[in-house]
């Protein structure tokens, strides 16, 4: 058997922002967390399994020109719950890559939103299907390579 993805830790320099973030807008739910001052952590999950960590250990936001961490996708079961999200993130105020639901490549039935968490982490938010007919803002690398 192949390793498959478990879950994704990630640094955060405000774990309440980041907590509201991911629990309030993207619908994560609050698993467990540690109230230490200095071992402040959340856990998050989908209702069946730890999805998500988030832990209070950065300094500085994301830095994307860094090695580590390009991107974090979340898989959506339909192209409605992806703009569903996108109505979510924009009335929160979120930083987005691309203006709507973008095609992962020209011509793909696969797409979806890319945008910044508050510490400027770039996440996706996309479905394999349902996307045809959405504009490719990259013609010469897939669009999650980018931005």
């Amino acid at each position: 058997m192949a390793l498959r993805t478990g879950h994704i830790g990630l640094n955060v320099t405000d774990l309440d922002r980041s907590l509201a973030f991911y629990r309030d807008v993207l619908g994560f739910a609050l698993i467990g967390e540690g109230k230490e001052e200095d071992r402040r952590y959340a856990f998050l999950g989908d209702g069946e399994s730890l999805v998500l960590t988030l832990w209070q250990q950065a300094g500085k936001g994301f830095e994307g020109d860094r090695a580590g961490l390009h991107h974090l996708a979340f898989e959506a079961d339909s192209i409605d719950r992806v703009r569903e999200y996108e109505q979510a993130l924009r009335t929160y105020g979120v930083d987005f890559a691309y203006e709507g639901v973008v095609a992962h490549r020209e011509g793909a039935a696969s797409g979806g939103i890319f945008f910044h968490d508050p510490d400027g982490t770039r996440l996706e938010i996309s479905v394999p299907s349902g996307a045809q007919g959405a504009p490719a803002p990259v013609e010469s690398a897939p669009t999650c390579g980018f931005f």
